[in-house]
């Protein structure tokens, strides 16, 4: 059987030869072999728990499952555990326990496909058998109820990473999508920073304030990654990144994974993606348990982030993104997170996971080596992952 890495670089031989005019064979053998991509963000979990999706399979809709992983040669990609921000306290690490029971079916129900990777040396080794090696995450620091010690249990059932914030702040870190609270980070949220580099646990500024963002890269000894976030020139949304806020990640040795959201590569969307936001920021649900689960899988429905539409958004936008953070901060601070199976709008020609190789072979086009693809569809992330763990 053909490994995942022979068939995407088949996938992208063949799309190179399509694609580019002049001596298309010699292109494609310019291309790196052995290919390893990674995703550090979907949301995918959310289908798996709240609609009982069986990821083994290709679905009709969404934007992730193994099928289509494995035709875009995906061999690392990351499963957030999200929690709404309307789930308070211990609610929340509630909520995040039925997330990693959820994935647990899938790891069970396929362990010939797919197996938990909490290092860089589980990465080496599980796509080394052909398998996809899945890299678990939280998306918000209100998952943790504000105990270190929740924190810790969470790296010891396999999180790898935790965004500090998400659309809303919580009692020790601002949003970066409402008003700030604490002017960045608290006391005790610098403390779960340092603990997050103690036990080997990737801090994700993603969707946090600028100041909480600075805080972080102050207070933490070991590079940082904005898992899923574009840049503000390009489309000026608060969730996005400043060239200043890029500069001082190359500088941390972190690592940005562009997000494919529509609204975060294209300026006629970026409205359109702060209200709807600003929306979900206004729900105060007062149900508690079963009640308050069905509520959140009622809005998440309603959403639409399982059946996105196309956007204005194309794939040559999430090539000038990339583009833009590599010649400004270098090549080793750029990567992929795709956010699919979050957001409800995708670029035209990335759709889905499968759509990867063509990403690679227009970053190719675009005049990138061998070298600087492995870097940007993997290898920039496995560094950040060898860097924090140490294996």
């Amino acid at each position: 059987m053909k490994s995942v890495f022979t068939f995407v670089m088949c996938a992208l031989c063949s799309i190179v030869i399509t694609c580019v005019g002049a001596e298309p064979a010699a292109q494609a053998l310019r291309l790196p072999r052995h290919l390893l991509i990674v995703d550090a963000h979907n949301d995918t979990v959310q289908q798996i728990l709240f609609e009982h999706v069986d990821i083994g399979k290709r679905q009709v809709d969404g934007g992730i499952d193994l099928p289509r992983l494995r035709e875009g040669g995906v061999g690392v990609p990351f499963f957030a555990l999200y929690v709404p921000e309307f789930y308070k306290g211990a609610e929340a690490v509630r909520r995040t326990l039925d997330y990693r029971d959820a994935m647990q079916v899938v790891f069970d129900k396929y362990p010939e496909r797919v197996e938990l990777a909490t290092s860089a040396d589980d990465i080496t080794r599980i796509t080394g058998k052909d398998k996809i090696a899945i890299v678990l995450t939280v998306e918000g620091g209100h998952q943790i109820d504000d105990d270190l010690a929740v924190l810790r249990v969470y790296r010891r059932m396999g999180v790898l990473s935790m965004t500090l914030t998400h659309f809303r702040g919580n009692n020790w870190a601002d949003s970066s999508m409402a008003p700030a609270e604490h002017n960045g980070l608290t006391d005790f949220g610098k403390d779960v920073v340092r603990e997050m580099n103690a036990i080997g646990m990737i801090v994700d500024i993603s969707h946090v304030s600028d100041k909480t963002f600075y805080d972080a890269l102050a207070v933490s000894s070991k590079p940082v990654i904005a898992s899923h976030s574009s840049c503000r020139s390009i489309s000026d949304h608060p969730r996005n990144m400043s060239d200043d806020m890029l500069v001082a990640l190359g500088k941390n040795g972190g690592v940005v994974g562009a997000n494919f959201y529509s609204a975060f590569l294209n300026q006629q969307e970026a409205a359109e993606g702060m209200k709807r936001i600003s929306k979900s920021n206004t729900l105060a649900p007062s149900e508690t348990g079963a009640a308050l689960d069905e509520y959140a899988v009622n809005y998440h429905v309603e959403t639409g982030d399982i059946r996105p539409r196309v956007g204005y958004a194309k794939l040559d936008d999430a090539v000038s993104c990339i583009d833009h953070i590599a010649k400004l901060i270098g090549v080793d601070h750029v990567g992929i997170g795709s956010d699919f199976d979050g957001i409800p709008i995708v670029p035209q020609g990335l759709e889905d996971i499968s759509n990867m190789p063509a990403l690679a072979a227009a970053l190719m086009r675009k005049g990138y080596s061998e070298s600087d693809i492995r870097k940007i569809m993997g290898g920039n992330f496995v560094r950040v992952i060898r860097q924090v763990v140490g294996h």
